[in-house]
């Protein structure tokens, strides 16, 4: 169960659904509510289906182009220690909104599931196995869906300061998480040599 909690807490912190939340209430202002709650659902449907492909496959994938692990651990944790500058500095991405409503793209890949969440994916996979980060990824998106489903009542009470409060404080939480996968993966390679 603590090894669940841990993974939850990783791809939880890497998805940051609150701190997307300004994005996502920006991109569906003045959408009627249905239409929200749809976009909800197919951002969070493919966010989920782009990270299960990934906990079940990434290792075949890199096993194919003969990518070893550690090194894209090393890589990974590297992205990801990126990512957790961003979110500490408040740096963003920035998506401007095609025609039509389906926002699955950009908000489900690359916001919800990017670099940054396959990569995790994957790592998790490595160290806790494939049925712990299955567990740990669920979770993940169900927070990240009720997160969203609810996200204006949510930014109302939290309000601009709040949310980047604590995105800020989950850059830095991000950024120790990468810390230790590049030391993990750097260790790894150390020990397979000696």
């Amino acid at each position: 169960m603590e090894n669940v909690l841990e993974a939850f807490i990783t791809l939880f912190v890497i998805m940051d659904p609150v701190g997307n939340l300004p994005i996502f209430t920006s991109m569906t202002k003045g959408m009627p509510a249905i239409e929200v709650k749809r976009n909800v659902n197919r951002s969070v449907f493919v966010a989920g289906i782009l990270l299960f492909v990934f906990l079940f496959l990434g290792i075949r994938i890199f096993d194919f182009f003969n990518i070893d692990l550690n090194s894209f651990q090393i890589a990974g944790g590297i992205v990801l220690l990126v990512l957790g500058i961003m979110y500490v500095l408040g740096i963003q991405y920035h998506f401007s909104k095609k025609a039509g409503n389906d926002l699955s793209v950009p908000f489900g890949t690359p916001l919800l599931t990017g670099p940054g969440v396959i990569t995790t994916a994957i790592i998790l996979v490595k160290e806790h196995g494939p049925y712990i980060s299955a567990a740990a990824a669920f979770l993940t998106l169900l927070a990240t869906w009720l997160i969203l489903t609810n996200g204006y009542r949510l930014y109302k009470i939290l309000g601009e300061q709040w949310t980047n409060v604590i995105s800020r404080v989950m850059g830095i939480i991000l950024a120790a998480v990468a810390v230790e996968f590049i030391a993990k993966g750097i260790i790894s390679i150390v020990h397979s040599t000696l």
